[in-house]
């Protein structure tokens, strides 16, 4: 069972081992791949560079999105803990030396009594944590930084924006299927907000 394991507590969230060498796992599978895109390839002479940017923008945002949907799971007294699909992640990094990336790292495996309301609001932690860092990411990229960080931020608005509206998809088992079950309003405001953020990625001016 994925509760079988010892616990270890930080403040009044509860993880394991097994979670954190998951999360790791994952983390850096996904930047990776991400990195070998953006840079077209793993032996590209600014491939250390883009891989450390994609463990800052694609990395960070999905792991706050993972830990967004613990966090509320805890808080209503479930069992919640990330796990690698670590097939997908050796096919993410696979494709990624072809141009493009299937991206299904992982998810929170959830054990506990759950509404429809509770899972909604579970789901749509998520989404909300990437639009949070799209909007930290939007102040960075407006101001005047140095080239190098001026990218950065404007590569994590737009992976964020892309996050929150990717997983907005109503079907299935994405996040966007269980909070429009939960409530349609809260639906429209998330994936309304996100798609804005995508038309806003146009008028960012990045250094030449």
């Amino acid at each position: 069972m994925y509760y079988s394991q010892k616990q270890i507590k930080f403040g009044s969230i509860n993880t394991s081992e097994i979670e954190l060498r998951d999360l790791l796992k994952a983390w850096i599978a996904i930047s990776l791949a991400f990195g070998i895109v953006m840079s077209k390839s793993i032996f590209s002479s600014d491939f250390y560079l883009k891989f450390v940017m994609a463990s800052l923008t694609v990395g960070t945002g999905f792991l706050l999105h993972e830990l967004g949907h613990k966090i509320v799971a805890q808080k209503y007294g479930c069992f919640a803990e990330f796990r690698s699909f670590d097939n997908m992640l050796i096919l993410a990094i696979a494709m990624s030396f072809f141009g493009f990336i299937l991206a299904a790292p992982g998810a929170v495996m959830i054990s506990g009594r759950v509404n429809a309301e509770k899972n909604g609001k579970i789901s749509a932690a998520g989404p909300i944590v990437n639009i949070a860092l799209a909007i930290i990411f939007f102040g960075f990229a407006s101001l005047q930084l140095p080239a190098f960080f001026k990218v950065v931020a404007y590569y994590g608005f737009v992976i964020n924006s892309w996050l929150a509206l990717f997983n907005m998809i109503p079907f299935w088992l994405f996040d966007g299927y269980k909070i429009w079950k939960w409530n349609k309003l809260a639906y429209l405001c998330i994936a309304g907000i996100a798609g804005t953020f995508m038309i806003l990625q146009h008028f960012i001016v990045l250094p030449k």
